[in-house]
């Protein structure tokens, strides 16, 4: 079934909302709760359609997994070397951090396997990850486009390596910390620029060796992972589209209850406010080794910036709904430094220049990012090209809009944000599904 949004103009945020647990931090949860030794309860689950992707490869490789039920997991840990080979083909939907981290975890396993995904993941780069992958000893071939499937073959023995990561990727590194599990000796992971890390802090959390030097990460293979009670806090990916909501609609004051403030992820908030944005973090606290805290926002004048190229990395996945709020900011914001936004769920460059000039306003495409001119939205029609971030971000946009704006093909909002729409009506959003 089709699902399209349909936003009025108006409206405005006010009041307390929770949105849905990081999707980053539940992805790991169900991977390393799989290796663990002991039996591993996860609260706060995003329940959305990638993260149970990742819940059924698990399943279909002889892991009891009960739930997901409200956010709640129960895994019962078949050790790090206890997996079993799947049936068939193991089904990652939408999921490029499934797609990715499961190719580094299976490529150390004594089974084949095969990976595959919908039309859009089909699409996703593979080469980043197997390349490396390939250096530790793995076997393992993708379509003759570098894509999806991927077809890995078991046995291998993985060695030892020091890496210097070209891009700056939290899935390529990860997919090459979970293949050092079960390396000889000791590996190295070196970035160009710190990305979010969720999988090194839930390692260590379960008794796995990590030490952390500037932009370099070294894990020893360890001998077993001791299962933990695993807290996930809310998104902050998902909370990004209300943060900016909040600033460009008038008279808004919204609270977001129990947000993760992983200093990887903080670049939206340092963007917004940046631009001039009234954003308070309120009590900071740590839950299960990530700082959490609840964010206050109100209505704000936005200037347009320089966005520094320092930022992109933490809040790569933000850039959608960052440049709704250059839409409404005064003067010009660029961004550059953001190639990786091209090869997202849809090329988020196009998908928001073609989109934004829709909506009347002067955007331009840069090779490795954008300039937005800000002016005022108005109504329009626009695509969402099956990417649920664009989804989410366009509808954001009629809070600031002169006319009605429809978004084509919204279903994949339910891979990161079930219930995306009901929470955006309850804080205020003149939305409706058609």
């Amino acid at each position: 079934m089709i699902i399209n949004y349909l936003v009025q103009p108006g409206g405005r945020f006010s009041g307390e909302i929770t949105v849905p647990g990081d999707k980053s931090i539940s992805h790991r949860s169900v991977i390393f709760g799989a290796l663990c030794d002991g039996v591993t309860e996860v609260s706060g689950l995003l329940q959305g359609m990638d993260v149970l992707a990742t819940i059924h490869a698990f399943r279909e490789m002889g892991v009891f997994i009960d739930g997901p039920d409200g956010g709640h997991l129960v895994i019962h840990g078949n050790g790090l070397r206890g997996l079993s080979a799947p049936h068939g083909s193991l089904d990652l939907g939408n999921s490029g951090t499934s797609m990715r981290l499961l190719t580094g975890l299976l490529s150390a396993q004594q089974f084949d396997s095969t990976l595959v995904g919908d039309e859009s993941l089909s699409k996703r780069p593979m080469m980043r990850v197997i390349k490396p992958l390939s250096a530790m000893g793995a076997t393992i071939n993708a379509s003759a486009n570098g894509t999806p499937p991927v077809q890995i073959s078991g046995g291998s023995q993985i060695s030892s390596q020091a890496f210097k990561l070209e891009i700056a990727s939290a899935q390529v590194k990860s997919a090459l910390l979970l293949a050092g599990l079960y390396a000889d000796s000791p590996i190295s992971v070196t970035e160009p620029v710190k990305t979010r890390d969720h999988t090194e802090r839930m390692l260590a959390d379960m008794g796995c060796e990590i030490e952390t030097a500037d932009l370099t990460i070294r894990l020893h293979p360890p001998s077993m992972l001791q299962a933990k009670a695993i807290n996930v806090p809310a998104d902050i990916s998902s909370a990004a589209f209300f943060m900016v909501g909040a600033s460009i609609a008038r008279d808004s004051k919204l609270l977001i209850k129990n947000v993760g403030i992983n200093p990887t992820r903080t670049g939206v908030i340092e963007i917004l406010q940046l631009m001039g944005a009234n954003i308070n973090l309120l009590n900071p606290r740590q839950s299960t080794g990530e700082p959490v805290a609840d964010i206050e926002v109100c209505s704000g004048d936005l200037q347009g910036i320089q966005i520094p190229e320092s930022l992109v990395a933490s809040a790569i996945d933000e850039f959608p709904v960052l440049m709704i709020a250059a839409a409404c900011a005064k003067g010009q914001t660029v961004v550059t430094g953001a190639r990786e936004l091209r090869v997202k769920e849809s090329d988020r460059i196009a998908s928001m220049v073609t989109g934004l000039k829709v909506l009347g306003i002067d955007a331009k495409e840069l090779e490795d990012g954008m300039i937005v001119e800000g002016g005022q939205i108005q109504g329009g029609e626009v695509e969402s090209y099956d990417d649920h971030r664009i989804s989410m971000a366009f509808a954001m946009a009629g809070l600031a809009s002169q006319a009605p704006i429809k978004i084509n093909d919204c279903r994949n909002v339910a891979t990161s944000f079930p219930g995306f729409d009901q929470l955006a009506v309850q804080a205020g959003l003149n939305l409706e599904v058609v």
